[in-house]
C-alpha cells in the first residue's frame, strides 16, 4: 500500500506537526482550560481565557464558512478578488480581526496567568494556532458545479 501525499498536504503538515508537538509538550490547552474554569482568582483571568477561546472558535468557524461558501450559497466565490465579493469582503476582515485579537490575547493570557511564563505562552499560543491552521488547511475546499 503506497501513501502519496500532495504538495499541499505536506505543506499543511509543516504547520500541523510542530503545532501538535508544541501544544502537547507545553500542555497549552490544559493551561487555557484551567484558567477558564478556575473558580478562585480574579475575573480578568477568566475573562481573558474565555475571550481568547471565543476568538479561536470564531476563527475556526469563519474559516470553515469561507471553505463551505460554495455549498452554502451555491456559487463559487472568487477568492483572489475577495474585496469585490459582497460575502468575502465582510467575512475576511472579521476573520483577520479575530486572529489579530485572539493570538496576542492568548499569548498574554498564557504568559501572565499560567505557569508557562511569557516566552512559553507566546510559543504555546503560536503552536496552538499553527495546529488549528494545519488541520483547517487539510480540509478540501468543495467545488460547486453548475448544472
Amino acid at each position: 500500500m503506497s501513501l502519496s501525499l500532495s504538495r499541499h498536504s505536506i505543506k499543511q503538515l509543516q504547520f500541523l506537526v510542530p503545532g501538535l508537538a508544541i501544544t502537547y509538550y507545553l500542555e497549552t490547552f490544559t493551561h487555557l482550560w484551567t484558567l477558564r474554569t478556575c473558580l478562585i482568582g480574579d475575573v480578568y483571568r477568566r475573562s481573558a481565557a474565555r475571550t481568547s477561546l471565543v476568538s479561536g472558535a470564531l476563527t475556526i468557524g469563519l474559516f470553515l464558512y469561507i471553505l463551505l461558501i460554495p455549498w452554502i450559497k451555491g456559487q463559487q466565490p472568487n477568492y483572489r478578488s475577495w474585496r469585490e465579493s459582497g460575502e468575502l469582503s465582510k467575512v475576511i476582515p472579521l476573520l483577520t480581526a479575530c486572529m489579530v485579537i485572539g493570538w496576542p490575547l492568548l499569548s498574554f493570557t498564557l504568559g501572565h496567568w499560567s505557569s508557562l511564563g511569557y516566552l512559553e505562552g507566546i510559543v504555546g499560543a503560536t503552536g496552538m494556532y499553527a495546529l488549528i491552521f494545519g488541520v483547517l488547511g487539510l480540509i478540501p475546499a468543495p467545488r460547486y458545479h453548475r448544472q
